[in-house]
C-alpha cells in the first residue's frame, strides 16, 4: 500500500520524505488556506503560487493532489485544466481532485457535474482524484468515467455512524470495522457498517471489474484504521503527519530499547563508533 501525507504543511511535508516512505500529497483549499495562515502569524510572507509550487518541488516523482473550487461541471473542468497547465510543468505531478457529486442539494440535474468533469479531464489525460466518496457506487461510476484515484472516506463514515448511535466520541477515536451494535442490529448507513467497510467494497468492486482506477483510502483518523486499510487492499492510503507520527509507536518497543541501551558494552560502542 502506498503511503501519501495528507497536509499542505511544507515543514510536515518535508519531515515526512525526509523518512523516504512517503509516495504522494493530498492537499485541499482549507489546508492551504490554514498552512499560509500559520506562516503569516509567524511573520514570513508567501505567495500562494509559490507556496504550491514549493510542494510540487519537495513531492518530485510523486503525485500532489490539488483541488478545484468551483461546483459545475464546466467550472470544474476549466479549473482543472487551468491548475494542471499552470503548475503541472514544475515537477510532473499534478492530480485534480474533483469531489463525485458537487450539488448542495439533491436536485438530480446536477449530480453528475463531478462525473463529467472527471470524464473530460481524464479524455485530456489528466489524473483526477475523485474526492467525498461515501459510497461503492460512487466509486464505481467515478472509476468507470476514468479517475486515477476514488477516495473513501473512511473517518467520516464512521462520524456519521457514531452519530446515529447517539454516543459521544473523539474524531481520532478507533471505530470497529465489523461495526458496532445498537440494541439489536448493526448500526449502519446503506449497508455500510464502517469506513473500513466502505474501503473493502470499494476496492472488491473496482478489483472485480478490473477497473484501472486506484483506491485511496482517506479521513484516516488513527494507525488501527491505516493497518485495517492495508488489510482489506487499500492502493493507496492518505494520512495526516499526526497520524504518521503514532505509526511506530508501541510500549514494547520502547522496553526493549531501553533494555538495549542499558546492556550495550563499551568495547562494542567503541568499537562500531571508530572514525
Amino acid at each position: 500500500m502506498k503511503i501519501f501525507i495528507d497536509s499542505a504543511d511544507i515543514e510536515e511535508i518535508k519531515k515526512a520524505y525526509s523518512w523516504g516512505i512517503i509516495d504522494g500529497v493530498t492537499t485541499n483549499p482549507s489546508l492551504i488556506k490554514l498552512s499560509l495562515e500559520r506562516r503569516k502569524a509567524a511573520g514570513v510572507q508567501t505567495e500562494l503560487k509559490d507556496y504550491i509550487t514549493e510542494i510540487l518541488k519537495i513531492a518530485k516523482g510523486t503525485p500532489v493532489s490539488l483541488e478545484v473550487t468551483e461546483t459545475t461541471g464546466e467550472g470544474m473542468l476549466t479549473q482543472g485544466i487551468l491548475l494542471y497547465r499552470l503548475f503541472n510543468s514544475v515537477a510532473k505531478n499534478v492530480c485534480i481532485k474533483i469531489p463525485i457529486n458537487p450539488a448542495l442539494t439533491s436536485d438530480a440535474v446536477k449530480q453528475y457535474e463531478g462525473i463529467y468533469a472527471i470524464s473530460e479531464l481524464a479524455k485530456r489525460k489528466i489524473p483526477v482524484n475523485c474526492t467525498l466518496v461515501f459510497t461503492p457506487e460512487q466509486a464505481l461510476l467515478a472509476a468507470k468515467a476514468g479517475a486515477t484515484y476514488v477516495s473513501p472516506f473512511a473517518g467520516r463514515v464512521d462520524d456519521l455512524l457514531r452519530t446515529r448511535s447517539q454516543t459521544l466520541f473523539g474524531q481520532d477515536e478507533y471505530y470497529p470495522s465489523e461495526g458496532k451494535e445498537d440494541k439489536t442490529k448493526l448500526i449502519e448507513d446503506n449497508g455500510i457498517v464502517s469506513g473500513i467497510d466502505l474501503v473493502a467494497q470499494c476496492v472488491e468492486i473496482i478489483k472485480t471489474y478490473n477497473l484501472p482506477t486506484k483506491v485511496l483510502a482517506a479521513s484516516l483518523r488513527n494507525p488501527r484504521q491505516v493497518r485495517e486499510a492495508a488489510l482489506v487492499g487499500a492502493d493507496v492510503a492518505t494520512i495526516p503527519f499526526s497520524v504518521l507520527n503514532k505509526l511506530l509507536i508501541h510500549p514494547k518497543t520502547q522496553e526493549g530499547m531501553k533494555k538495549f541501551v542499558e546492556d550495550s558494552v563499551q568495547e562494542y560502542k567503541e568499537l562500531v563508533n571508530k572514525k
